[in-house]
């Protein structure tokens, strides 16, 4: 039984709660493979993806792993709801209480709203990403991805690279690998790079080849565009051939090292198409790792376990 209610990051959660959440989902992933992918453990439950930023991955893997536990799931995106109509955050949380729901999945472009809507909710808050906090189910599909390929995570040299500032996506790898016995290390531009970013555990590399050089996995992060205040490289061209992975950089790591993104792919800038698509990617496998986590996090956050 996880020790939380809430799953809002990675940062404060238990190495025995990650463990417990990746054992669980692995072990999901057998109803992934049946004919019929349907079990009845979340019966009577309905869960709410409450989305106020555009996404494809991360709602539909969380309404499937919801259908496939026999929730109900309903898909609210603020393009088509009263938020319009200048509706706030806090009274569509109160809206949403008084349904009844037993869970709500939420993604914003403000930082820390997860952690307010568990002010204004009864039920189970799960982030799928605020802001440029964190999104810890992406964490967890990356590190599940990871371990099914590795055997472990302990001892493994990881790689992060690209738009650490604005990546909440990085914090909560960060967080996550190296409570796991991962050594983090992290490289891109000095604009997108956070001023305290040793603090969070990772190790600050002064080149993409230092970070890369020897990694057991290699993180590319896509460039937050629709975050940045201002440009903060010259031109996308520039980023590609400075900061942009290919195979002769990528070579640098050990030869069994994995290719991570978390979607969607900028191809021939954060990537180069011939590495996407190479036998070290392991991008495909990130998907089907996501629907299996969130079943794992929605029945230990509202389901059997608790």
């Amino acid at each position: 039984m996880l020790s939380q209610k809430h799953l809002l990051g990675l940062e404060n959660v238990k190495k025995s709660d990650i463990e417990l959440l990746l054992d669980t989902a692995e072990s999901f992933k057998e109803i992934m493979d049946r004919d019929v992918k349907k079990v009845p453990t979340l019966r009577g439950k309905s869960i709410v993806n409450l989305f106020y930023e555009p996404s494809t991955r991360t709602r539909t893997s969380f309404e499937l792993a919801g259908k496939y536990l026999s929730a109900d799931t309903i898909n609210f995106t603020s393009s088509a709801s009263s938020v319009r109509k200048g509706e706030s955050l806090k009274d569509t949380a109160k809206t949403l209480e008084m349904m009844g729901v037993d869970a709500v999945i939420i993604r914003h472009s403000s930082s820390g709203a997860a952690s307010y809507l568990t002010r204004h909710v009864s039920a189970s808050v799960i982030n799928a990403g605020d802001g440029t906090h964190e999104h810890p189910t992406q964490a967890l599909l990356d590190m599940l991805t990871v371990r099914e390929r590795k055997g472990t995570l302990s001892g493994l040299k990881v790689a992060i690279i690209g738009d650490i500032l604005h990546s909440r996506v990085a914090r909560s790898n960060i967080f996550g690998f190296t409570k796991m016995g991962s050594e983090v290390y992290v490289a891109g531009p000095s604009t997108l790079m956070l001023p305290d970013i040793e603090q969070t555990g990772a190790k600050l590399a002064e080149t993409i080849e230092e970070a890369v050089k020897d990694a057991d996995v290699v993180i590319a992060l896509r460039i937050q565009l629709e975050r940045q205040q201002k440009a903060l490289f010259p031109t996308i061209r520039e980023y590609a051939r400075l900061f942009g992975l290919n195979r002769d950089k990528l070579a640098l790591a050990r030869p069994d090292a994995l290719l991570l993104h978390p979607g969607p792919v900028n191809r021939g800038i954060e990537l180069t198409s011939e590495i996407i698509d190479g036998p070290q990617s392991v991008i495909n496998q990130q998907v089907r790792s996501g629907v299996a986590v969130r079943m794992s996090v929605l029945y230990h956050l509202i389901g059997g376990s608790r």
